[in-house]
């Protein structure tokens, strides 16, 4: 039997990018990605796809807790906030000295991290 393994997909979004969600349970929400998980193509994002954990007693906490966390969120599901607030793709082009910038395919503008 094979094993499946998860397509390699190129991940254009960064730590630090403000981005919304386009599906899911925080539909609409907005927020910026805290650290991204390249191996399962997902990213934490800050305030979006809160889930409840309950954390059992440990010498720090005898009586355990239940705490609200950021769990991760798969990155098609993500787009980033332009600079006019809306959601857009991600294209890349050559600026003068050469290098690719990313940019909002809806304006056109240069996408700047954080």
């Amino acid at each position: 039997m094979k094993s499946i393994k998860s397509a390699k997909v190129k991940i254009n979004l960064r730590k630090g990018d403000n981005v919304i969600a386009i599906s899911g349970d925080s539909k609409g929400k907005t927020g910026i990605i805290t650290s991204v998980l390249t191996q399962d193509n997902k990213a934490i994002v800050a305030g979006l796809n809160i889930v409840t954990k309950h954390v059992k007693p440990t010498t720090n906490k005898p009586n355990g807790s239940i705490e609200k966390m950021e769990a991760p969120i798969h990155i098609s599901n993500l787009l980033i906030v332009d600079s006019k607030g809306k959601a857009s793709k991600i294209g890349k082009k050559l600026n003068k000295e050469g290098k690719f910038i990313r940019i909002a395919k809806t304006t056109g503008e240069e996408i700047k991290n954080g």
